[in-house]
């Protein structure tokens, strides 16, 4: 099913209100480059969730299977990730998020501080903006945001977890939990790199 079939009278709305948060974020990531003189994030991407992935996600939460439904309970119809060079790239955008004040903060997962169990990476915040026709005109959207090394893992990880009758499957899991630490390593060091450098 398409989109504009299954979103109906909210998908305008849906369709505006990305076009805005996007707009704003790219505003947030170009007053850090500003002040730092070089653009913190390598890319951001913006998504409305499929019809089908928030069928699904419907499902699995135990929720009525319908949109005004989806309006109300989940977090992610509206996603955005923001892909930067370096780890306190990451947290300084937060800083930015946080302090702006046009949307209200009403969740954040650090899961770059504390991985999941499988070794994922990323920082979440979930903003609570306004929006038009819902039961209390207001709508969830969630911002990820992670280093180029985290997005290149998730990727292969999504791919892992949603790709049926992959052989040595707890080998794959196993390694790339592995690369998961090694990357992370990584990424500190790189961060600490840049520091000495700049304090030179």
């Amino acid at each position: 099913m398409e989109e504009r079939e299954y979103y109906g009278k909210y998908y305008e709305p849906l369709q505006e209100l990305k076009g805005e948060v996007l707009q704003w974020l790219d505003d947030i990531v170009a007053a850090i480059a500003g002040e730092q003189g070089e653009v913190p994030v390598e890319h951001i991407r913006s998504r409305i969730k499929s019809p089908e992935g928030l069928q699904e996600k419907l499902k699995r939460k135990g929720l009525q299977e319908n949109v005004e439904e989806a309006m109300c309970q989940i977090s992610d119809i509206i996603g955005f990730r923001l892909v930067t060079h370096f780890v306190g790239d990451v947290y300084r955008i937060v800083q930015y998020i946080k302090e702006d004040g046009r949307y209200t903060v009403i969740k954040e997962k650090d899961y770059i501080s504390s991985p999941k169990q499988n070794g994922y990476r990323s920082y979440h915040v979930i903003l609570e903006c306004p929006f038009c026709g819902t039961e209390n005109e207001r709508l969830r959207v969630e911002i990820q945001i992670r280093t180029i090394a985290m997005d290149c893992w998730a990727s292969l990880e999504h791919e892992m977890r949603y790709k049926k009758h992959i052989e040595n499957a707890a080998l794959i899991e196993k390694e790339l939990k592995r690369c998961a630490g090694e990357m992370a390593s990584t990424d500190l060091s790189m961060q600490t790199l840049r520091d000495m450098i700049r304090k030179e």
